[in-house]
């Protein structure tokens, strides 16, 4: 009789746990909007995110965070040259990847359990790979969920190329995990993941190429931003390998691979990274929820983050759009601040968004491309400013990098709707500036400022 009893209830479904919230992927927009909807209705609110892997997601763990660490540690190896121009006797005598690796991280470690730490007893994490079930529940190990709110942040992930040999590359995932610096570097991709990487591999002494399908990377900035950092890239060494895709890879015996492309046969490659875009993380059942998604598989939205399903909201990277970790943060903290503490127009404005590309040197961007501009308002509607100048630091080097900065104008008040800068420290200081432009600023409130002299960023408001 008990045995019987006890295969009754070994069939019968799991019960289904309930929650006011519930996140899908761990990563900073959906901890971030976990975290903060733990803050409303007195902390009573029962919220739950679900994660299969480290917290903090591609941004911390193998994205804008360890790669920055590697960005800087490519500035030191660049600045090395230059001691000497300032009275300094240091050599270059060897670099040990091993040691920024490591160091690198354990960083990355602390900032897991710092994700991890900040949502004790606030926020309930379930750990395992989410399905959608039939019944529309979230089901996690065998155990099913359900939420009057269902946010969906789950990323997403590089894309490899569908040609004979491709596994023998790596993504920018695997960038991280690399235990040695490559002798010999091919990067597939023209966008900013694979500028990043060219530059870092480049300034720290692999021989490195970056094949683009175009003549010019980051295609999709402003010409001038374009131009100027592909420039950058073959002053300092990287072969820009234009108008070309591989066709064939091959894993030759010593372990080296050989590249057929469109523009030839590349040997003796140790290492090959495939940049070439993202595909959003939707495989587990998404479209059981009902909601909408466009040809690529992006999660469709509108202004106020809400999917074509009632209940159902996405964010980041899932829904192709501004791909940026900020973005996602705010975006999911504007969410649950509608959601639960009454703010029912709360929503993220997407418009004049500031971003940074690390290239070598960086890029600082925010608001529209001339191009854009002249699409939209017209020729006789938009005014350029621009210059082109060395930065002091080099005043007494041997080694010449040169910022360019332009300013897009629309008349005739002159309002300041782009900006667009390449150069050493345009990365610290856009952030300034894109407040200046989100406020509405003219040419005129930039020309009323006073200079700071001698910097860099002075030239923003003495341009003429």
């Amino acid at each position: 009789m008990r045995l019987h009893f006890l295969r009754r209830l070994s069939r019968m479904p799991p019960v289904v746990k309930k929650f006011d919230y519930l996140v899908i992927g761990g990563g900073s927009g959906g901890v971030a909007s976990a975290r903060r909807a733990a803050e409303f209705k007195d902390g009573s609110l029962k919220i739950g995110i679900i994660e299969h892997g480290r917290w903090g997601g591609t941004c911390v763990n193998v994205g804008c965070v360890p790669k920055k660490v590697m960005f800087m540690a490519a500035s030191h190896a660049e600045h090395l040259p230059d001691y000497k121009d300032y009275g300094f006797d240091v050599e270059r005598k060897a670099f040990d990847w091993s040691i920024i690796k490591k160091s690198r991280d354990n960083y990355i470690k602390r900032l897991n359990k710092i994700y991890e730490e900040n949502m004790l007893s606030k926020v309930e994490r379930i750990f395992g790979h989410a399905t959608v079930t039939d019944d529309k529940c979230i089901e996690v190990n065998g155990q099913k969920y359900s939420a009057d709110h269902i946010l969906i942040a789950t990323g997403g992930s590089p894309i490899v190329p569908d040609i004979p040999g491709a596994e023998h590359g790596i993504t920018s995932d695997g960038f991280f995990e690399l235990e040695d610096l490559p002798k010999k570097t091919v990067v597939v991709g023209a966008g900013y993941i694979a500028v990043e990487l060219a530059g870092i591999l480049n300034a720290l002494g692999s021989d490195t190429s970056i094949m683009i399908r175009y003549d010019k990377v980051l295609r999709t900035f402003d010409s001038m931003v374009s131009a100027a950092v592909t420039e950058n890239l073959e002053e300092a060494g990287v072969k820009v390998l234009r108008k070309t895709q591989t066709k064939l890879v091959t894993k030759e015996a010593d372990g080296t691979l050989t590249l057929e492309t469109s523009g030839g046969q590349i040997t003796g490659v140790t290492c090959l990274i495939w940049a070439i875009g993202r595909i959003p993380s939707t495989k587990f059942g998404v479209e059981k929820l009902g909601v909408q998604m466009d040809s690529k598989g992006h999660i469709i939205v509108d202004e106020f983050q809400n999917t074509s399903a009632k209940g159902i909201y996405a964010l980041g990277d899932v829904c192709g759009k501004f791909l940026l970790t900020p973005v996602a943060i705010a975006a999911g903290r504007r969410l649950v601040h509608r959601l639960f503490n009454n703010e029912k127009d709360l929503k993220l404005a997407y418009e004049n968004i500031a971003t940074v590309v690390f290239s070598h040197p960086p890029v600082g961007t925010v608001g529209m491309t001339e191009e854009e501009a002249v699409k939209e308002f017209g020729e006789d509607k938009i005014k350029i400013y621009k210059t082109v100048f060395t930065p002091m630091y080099y005043a007494v080097t041997q080694r010449k990098s040169k910022c360019a900065m332009k300013m897009v104008c629309l008349l005739p008040q002159e309002k300041v709707i782009g900006l667009h800068l390449v150069g050493d420290g345009v990365d610290e200081m856009m952030q300034g500036f894109a407040v200046a432009v989100k406020m509405g600023a003219t040419k005129k409130n930039f020309d009323d400022t006073v200079a700071i002299h001698p910097t860099s960023s002075e030239e923003l408001v003495t341009l003429r």
